[in-house]
């Protein structure tokens, strides 16, 4: 299934049925007078987060959502039947944005959460409404109101426990295959990875978390440079972020900063988020360049940084635990 993580699509709530006049004429009944009904109400426009969904494939082609009107009144008092409601399903973690792509309209955050987003209009009042004592038989009915309609964005945000980051051929694919069920593409080159994967980490039978791989950032990429910084949303709910930094190139630091400075670049609380710090591919490296680089790292950071290598599997069961404390103390906050 092609993965879609942003659509633009055009709501219609339905309009309220008309009221009607109508006039009470039975054999045998002397008085008579006014009893044409309301309208019914028309179909709202919502939108629920369901489980098993994980993209925004189905809104790429339908486009177009419309409720029906309201059924419009009938004589002796019959009220019009009320329209049913369109529900637009999407993942989990969807966050609803208006036309202006910042006004904030709903975010689905829960499984079975709902958000109206166009309510329908309602019925037009029927001549009954209108009788009074001096004005006994009226012959006024009012149109239906019109329901709600606009364009929404819908902007799908994974719900992971924890991100990868770290510029391209840092090993992050291969660090969560190796963590987890996932089996994501992993070649010798760039860009490998060009949408965000997810995999849950299962520490023992009580302990797991959900991790997320998204597509390698480069200089200059909060400015469209590389594949953007436009999969930064999806570890926007991350309670921590481990940090990849490739141990084969020559100068990790200024591969640390780079990546630093785009977070701050794209904004959205990344940079403030708890950062876990690795050096990967330690396999690869040699004794000595292990060590230099290691110490160059922890002078920049403050701190000793954890040595791992996703291929072989070395230290990565350090790095699980560290991110699993922090985020069960992330969720202790909470």
């Amino acid at each position: 299934m092609k993965f879609l993580d942003e659509a633009k699509v055009y709501l219609k709530a339905g309009d309220g049925g008309d009221g009607v006049v109508a006039f009470r004429r039975e054999k045998y009944i002397e008085f008579g007078g006014p009893d044409g009904g309301n309208g019914g109400r028309g179909g709202n426009v919502l939108a629920q987060a369901v489980e098993g969904l994980n993209t925004l494939i189905d809104y790429r082609y339908a486009q177009h959502f419309k409720a029906r009107k309201g059924g419009n009144g009938a004589g002796s008092d019959r009220t019009g039947a009320a329209s049913d409601d369109v529900i637009l399903k999407v993942p989990v973690g969807t966050v609803i944005l208006a036309d202006d792509k910042e006004t904030v309209l709903a975010d689905l955050t829960q499984p079975g959460q709902t958000a109206i987003l166009c309510r329908g209009g309602d019925g037009g009042h029927g001549n009954a409404h209108f009788k009074t004592s001096t004005n006994r038989a009226p012959r006024r009915a009012d149109k239906g109101y019109p329901g709600e309609e606009r364009w929404v964005w819908l902007r799908l945000k994974l719900i992971a426990d924890a991100g990868l980051v770290g510029l391209p051929n840092a090993g992050k694919s291969t660090f969560l295959a190796a963590s987890s069920a996932a089996r994501p593409k992993i070649a010798d080159y760039p860009f490998t990875t060009l949408h965000p994967q997810l995999g849950v980490v299962r520490l023992n039978a009580t302990e797991e978390f959900v991790l997320a791989d998204i597509p390698g950032l480069i200089e200059g990429a909060h400015e469209g440079a590389g594949l953007g910084d436009r999969f930064l949303g999806h570890i926007e709910r991350c309670a921590v972020l481990l940090h990849l930094i490739d141990g084969t190139q020559a100068d990790p630091v200024e591969a640390y900063r780079t990546v630093r400075a785009e977070l701050e670049g794209y904004g959205g609380g990344l940079s403030e988020k708890p950062e876990i710090v690795a050096l990967n591919k330690m396999d690869a490296m040699t004794p000595q360049a292990r060590t230099s680089r290691v110490k160059a790292l922890a002078r920049a950071l403050g701190k000793e940084p954890l040595l791992i290598s996703g291929a072989t599997g070395a230290g990565v069961p350090e790095a699980l635990r560290a991110l699993a404390d922090t985020i069960y103390k992330a969720r202790e906050k909470t």
